[in-house]
């Protein structure tokens, strides 16, 4: 009984930019042609999409987190500000002659 060496196969990697140009490509084309043109699977490109679209949706967690995250960095300046007024304000009063 004969051996068959079977080689294996490496993955191909991908840049982010690879993927957002096939994408579009796909978007303009249709996902078959793009796949077929690229050289790629089609459920390769309906796995980047799938993947694309996730990426861009916030949770509404996130959305709480960055809306309190704007809430506090909006507190922090008004903080500032009255920090230098009451400073300027207690170097003028310090001036003063009693």
């Amino acid at each position: 009984m004969t051996k068959k060496v079977v080689a294996k196969k490496t993955r191909n990697r991908y840049s982010a930019q690879f993927k957002e140009q096939a994408l579009a490509r796909a978007e303009k084309d249709g996902v078959a042609i793009a796949a077929k043109d690229l050289g790629l699977a089609e459920s390769q490109l309906y796995s980047w999409r799938l993947k694309s679209k996730q990426a861009g949706q916030m949770t509404e967690e996130q959305r709480a987190i960055l809306a309190d995250h704007a809430r506090l960095k909006r507190e922090v300046a008004r903080l500032e500000e009255e920090v230098t007024f009451l400073k300027k304000a207690a170097a003028y009063f310090a001036k003063q002659p009693k």
